[in-house]
């Protein structure tokens, strides 16, 4: 129970002090996305350094609006990728996804490659509020498709 609480801890620590967040330039991929099933929103802008995989996440800034797990996942997801090559950076996603879907089951997520993001774990348990935790994930995901040139 006491992981639990620290958990929980770094959740509201994110969601109270947000990082990254308030839209930035520059950027070459946007994406708005929103959970019709609670009405949280992100608008999520990502700045790329280079082309293709190769290239790396210079910045990613965001303006959301919603419960505290999809505000504290975009502050987190923002400190965990920037900083690394797009290839990368989608491993981690991956690695935070299998967290989600993984609905609460001992799994043994590499809390090295998620970091804060380990916080979540007890989220996968309530599937409501999964969508709530890959909000910004997902529009990540969409943006740097965008800002890569690809279909999204």
């Amino acid at each position: 129970m006491q992981l639990e609480a620290m958990y929980q801890e770094v959740i509201l620590d994110h969601y109270r002090n947000p990082h990254h967040k308030g839209l930035r330039e520059p950027y070459e991929g946007e994406a708005h996305h929103v959970n019709p099933t609670c009405g949280d929103e992100v608008t999520l802008r990502v700045h790329l350094d280079g082309s293709g995989q190769d290239a790396t996440v210079a910045d990613v800034s965001y303006d959301a609006m919603g419960c505290s797990i999809s505000q504290a996942s975009a502050s987190v997801m923002a400190d965990l990728i920037i900083g690394k090559p797009v290839k990368e950076a989608m491993a981690v996603g991956e690695e935070f996804l299998a967290l989600m879907q993984s609905r609460g089951r001992d799994i043994a997520p590499d809390e090295d490659v998620l970091e804060d993001a380990i916080a979540f774990a007890g989220v996968s348990k309530y599937p409501a509020r999964i969508k709530c935790a890959l909000l910004a994930w997902m529009a990540w995901k969409d943006a740097t498709a965008r800002a890569l040139g690809e279909a999204s």
